[in-house]
């Protein structure tokens, strides 16, 4: 557990469209229009999957044969719309995920902030015709925290997926049974945007696509091992707890160990009924809704 908590620290990162990267192709232009990008990407797509199908025997994407079912009609392609606040704007966006295999593991589906151990390959839509024939990017066993450090159609597309159940033998390398698969189909808006990254060669506005396998999930992901759960920092609820930042140090709550910025740790600010959980310990009478770790008027800590 140790391991595992020191591992999702060191991967905490709220760059989340710099991950990996050796830095953007193009400068930024903060008069993009966003808004009609996406709707080019979403046209792109969907003519993309009116000429591709997705061919079970190798799980692979393919152009359209006779007898095939391409992917606009395939009932196992799965729409999400998302909303992002790019430049103070709020953007629309369509991304799409092909569940192959939803997975068969008793943790359920990750949130938007959960650790993942997931297998992937990135490959690029050139055109509504043709994919890329080289793979950008590829792994396997790789950890993951969905709410930082991967691009945005991750975070949201990985949440469709399940893990598997260890089936790895003693003294044997790390292998799961009945894993989560399927592919992912990436607007440039919830990828690399305008930019690009120099790593594989993504160029500005480059539609993604990812094959993907999930082999498992820490449950109830606590990124900065502050005691509460980040999806449980959410704290307007909308779903996204990368906006929820109480202190205003420009960390969202899910990373940053002194909710309040009262310099008391947030994991010590459970001093009412001392159960490692700071949800449940208010001892402000003027406010006695608000939890301590999030009232700087409140610097009880159980280390003093």
């Amino acid at each position: 557990m140790k391991i595992k908590h020191i591992l999702l620290v060191g991967i905490i990162s709220i760059l989340v469209y710099s991950c990996g990267d050796d830095g953007p192709v193009s400068t930024i232009d903060p008069n993009f229009d966003h808004a009609a990008q996406s709707v080019i990407d979403n046209d792109s797509l969907v003519k993309f999957f009116k000429n591709h199908y997705y061919d079970l025997d190798t799980d692979l994407v393919k152009p359209m044969e006779d007898g095939k079912t391409p992917l606009s009609e395939d009932p196992n392609l799965k729409t999400q719309d998302v909303v992002e606040t790019i430049n103070g704007n709020d953007i629309d966006f369509k991304l799409y995920a092909y569940v192959r295999d939803e997975g068969t593991s008793p943790k359920g589906n990750p949130t938007v902030v959960d650790s993942v151990l997931v297998n992937y390959s990135g490959r690029k839509i050139l055109d509504t015709e043709r994919i890329s024939p080289t793979q950008f990017d590829v792994n396997i066993n790789t950890w993951f925290v969905l709410g930082s450090g991967v691009i945005r159609g991750w975070t949201y597309g990985m949440t469709n997926f399940k893990g598997g159940i260890n089936a790895s033998v003693p003294n044997g390398p790390l292998t799961y049974s009945g894993t989560g698969k399927g592919v992912l189909f990436i607007p440039s808006g919830l990828a690399y945007r305008n930019e690009g990254i120099l790593t594989g060669g993504i160029l500005p506005n480059d539609i993604l696509m990812f094959y993907v396998e999930m082999n498992d999930i820490v449950e109830n992901t606590d990124g900065d091992v502050d005691g509460i759960p980040s999806i449980l920092e959410d704290l307007d609820g909308d779903g996204k707890p990368w906006n929820d930042d109480t202190d205003g140090d420009g960390l969202p709550n899910f990373a940053d160990t002194d909710d309040d910025g009262d310099l008391i740790l947030t994991r010590n600010e459970d001093t009412m009924i001392e159960d490692n959980n700071p949800l449940n310990d208010f001892s402000d009478p003027d406010n006695p809704t608000l939890p301590d770790y999030l009232n700087p008027d409140i610097r009880k800590s159980k280390d003093n």
